[in-house]
């Protein structure tokens, strides 16, 4: 099984869990797994499509499933993955306030 750590927003989902094991071959196949145990987790992971949404970046062992193959990224029984959403702010001018 796989360790997945869940972000804060999430954690109420996951009966506030930092990490949770799931099993799957894939990250398609891990987040279907998440979801038959954390109901609500995946639509706030993935589109309407099963798409991982584009603000929401998973890691694999410090790598980033879109250098891999998204969500048909393989895994393997001891890896961990992180679920990190994008986090958005500043002041639009490249400088820090």
């Amino acid at each position: 099984m796989a360790i997945v750590r869940i972000p804060t927003p999430l954690r109420r989902l996951t009966n506030g869990n930092a990490e949770v094991e799931a099993d799957g071959a894939t990250i398609a196949e891990l987040i279907d797994n998440l979801e038959s145990n954390y109901e609500g987790l995946k639509k706030r992971i993935c589109d309407e499509n099963g798409t991982v949404r584009r603000f929401v970046n998973i890691y694999i062992n410090d790598e980033d499933i879109r250098f891999l193959d998204n969500a048909d990224t393989e895994l393997e029984p001891d890896d961990v993955v992180s679920i990190i959403p994008a986090i958005a702010g500043g002041n639009g001018t490249g400088t820090a306030r």
